[in-house]
Formats: structure tokens, C-alpha cells, sequence
């Protein structure tokens, strides 16, 4: 695979930095996406390689890494797909497969919507839908309190609380936010406000307004859209919005290997595999492992995912956040 090629468009209320990969040896392949959000194209750093055999292109969302976004401008995932559309249109590679993470899986949606002829398979990797999920409501108020945590107190005390939520298993009770504030100590952040409002996450993302994904439309659109789940993230919100997304489709959710960020390990999430990722990924891409259909149109169901323990530290992580002092991605 060649070294990248950095690119910069100027989009509303946005310039965005993306980069193209080309394989040493060209191959049937359709170019492919790779994009989450917040997490820039960094945080695909450990994936992109074992995908040598296709053109890959990576981008920063507008709200991170070294894309730019103007004072004021909007931030919603129909923007954030809007980009996407602009970027594969600016690189002239379409119609493109995509890989999304996280809230990337959920922008693809109305990208997709909007732009069918553009994008041939979809795989939407643990999309946090939570207009889709049965405690809708609850988790619309734990957001909100989330974003207003971290306005009048920074950085530490809402990604406390944006952690305890990572790692919540099954749907979230009414009384959810009546319980003691978690301590930011126990997840390695500071208490202190150190009067920063930039973070990507916490600052812009937390405050998009709830997607609600049109099945029709999608189903209309001819676009392959293969809903994702980590194997050991059994239970978390954005698991759930993969099988929701599934079950919208009327297909199974396909499991990957890892949990949230499967796609890359580090001390935090040493059991992930991004060559066994990356083996999967592809497999899905080229029509295996697809969602069976049963004759009423409902998702067959196989065999239920492995849990495993996880460490409120790996699923921060896996969903694309650190500590002050480390590298935000």
C-alpha cells in the first residue's frame, strides 16, 4: 500500500482533511471509506494496513484531527454525511464501499439516503441509535445531562459520566440520573476544570440532535447496509443500536471481532485484533456473513455473542476518548 496522500475541501462550514491509500497492485475492489466520529483517521491507523488490497480513504471529521470547523457552524450526523458525500465526490473514486464506526455508522445513514449511487456495501460498525432502542427517552436526558456536565464543569466530570454509560449493560431504568455523579478519579481524569469546551466528543457530537433512520428508505435505496457488533460489547448502547438497526433492516447483526474499537488495540484494549478485524471486514465486503432474512421479513436468529469482562478503561477507549494527557482521538 502507497504512503498517504492528504487532501483539504472546503465544505460548509467546514475545511476537511482526508487521505487516499492506493494498493501496489490494483485489484476488482471497490475504493473504500473508512470514517468514524468523533475519531479521526488516526485512530484507523492499525486497520488500514491489512487492507492493502483496495484504495482506502480515511477522513477527518469536521469536528476533529486536522479537518477545521468554523465558529458556529452546524454539527449533526446529516452534516457529518453530508462531508462524507463531499469527500468521495472531491477524490472522483465513487461509487465507494464504506467501513463506519460508531457515530460515523449512524451519519452514513442519510448519506446513503441521499446518495444511493455512491456507496455499494455499507457496514455500520456498532452505531450508537438510540432513537431506535427501547429506553430512547432516558438516554435522549443522559446525553443532554452529559453535555451540560461538561459546560459547567469540564472535561472530567462528563467523561466520568459519559464512561459509566459506555459501559452500562441492558437499557437504561427511568431513575438512571438519580443515582451519585461517578467519580472522575476512578477512570483516570481529573476533577478540575482546566476551562476547556473543545472537546470533540463531549463539546460538539454529545449535543447532535437524535438521528431516527428511515427503513424505508434505506431498503429503497439498493444500498447493502450490513449492521456490526462487537463480539464482546454484548448489551452496551451502541451494540444494541447495531441489532436495532438490524432488526429495522429486517437482517441479523453481523458480530466482528473486539468490542467497540475492535479495529485497534493498545494497553487499554489488549485482546483486540485488527488483522482478525480486518480478515472479517473483508469477508463481509465481498458478500460472506451477510444478515439472513426469514420469510417474515424478520432477523434469523443465531447464536448470541460472547461476553467477556471489560474495564470501564478499554471501553473508553474503544469509543474513541483518553484522558487529557493522552492523544484524543
Amino acid at each position: 500500500m502507497t504512503d498517504p496522500t492528504t487532501h483539504h475541501i472546503e465544505v460548509p462550514g467546514a475545511v476537511l482533511a482526508y487521505d487516499v491509500r492506493d494498493p501496489a497492485t490494483p485489484g476488482p475492489h471497490r475504493p473504500l471509506l473508512v470514517f468514524g466520529s468523533p475519531m479521526a483517521a488516526d485512530g484507523f491507523a492499525q486497520l488500514v494496513p491489512h487492507l492493502d488490497d483496495r484504495t482506502v480513504i480515511t477522513l477527518d471529521p469536521r469536528v476533529s484531527g486536522r479537518s477545521v470547523l468554523e465558529e458556529g457552524a452546524e454539527v449533526s450526523y446529516e452534516v457529518h454525511g453530508d462531508d462524507a458525500h463531499r469527500v468521495v465526490a472531491a477524490a472522483g473514486l465513487g461509487p465507494v464501499d464504506v467501513f463506519a464506526s460508531s457515530g460515523a455508522a449512524v451519519a452514513v445513514l442519510p448519506w446513503l439516503s441521499a446518495h444511493p449511487a455512491e456507496v455499494g456495501t455499507v457496514v455500520a460498525h456498532e452505531p450508537p441509535l438510540i432513537a431506535l432502542l427501547e429506553d430512547c427517552e432516558v438516554l435522549e436526558r443522559v446525553m443532554a445531562d452529559i453535555a451540560a456536565t461538561y459546560q459547567e464543569l469540564g472535561q472530567g466530570p462528563a467523561m466520568a459520566k459519559f464512561i459509566q454509560v459506555v459501559v452500562h449493560e441492558g437499557p437504561f431504568p427511568d431513575d438512571y440520573l438519580d443515582g451519585p455523579p461517578p467519580d472522575p478519579a476512578r477512570f483516570g481524569f481529573s476533577a478540575e476544570d482546566d476551562g476547556r469546551r473543545d472537546d470533540a466528543l463531549l463539546g460538539r457530537n454529545m449535543r447532535m440532535p437524535t438521528y431516527r433512520p428511515d427503513g424505508d428508505a434505506l431498503r429503497a435505496s439498493g444500498v447493502r447496509v450490513v449492521p456490526a457488533v462487537g463480539a464482546t460489547s454484548t448489551g452496551t448502547m451502541p451494540h444494541r443500536g447495531g441489532e436495532a438497526l438490524a432488526a429495522l433492516l429486517g437482517v441479523e447483526a453481523v458480530p466482528f471481532p473486539g468490542d467497540h474499537g475492535g479495529f485497534l488495540t493498545n494497553d487499554w484494549s489488549p485482546d483486540n485484533d485488527p488483522a482478525a478485524f480486518a480478515v472479517r471486514l473483508r469477508e463481509v465486503l465481498a458478500g460472506g456473513a451477510r444478515g439472513r432474512m426469514t420469510a417474515t421479513g424478520r432477523p434469523a436468529h443465531g447464536s448470541s455473542s460472547t461476553r467477556v469482562q471489560r474495564s470501564a478503561s478499554r471501553s473508553a477507549y474503544s469509543a474513541g476518548v483518553q484522558p487529557r494527557d493522552a492523544t484524543s482521538v
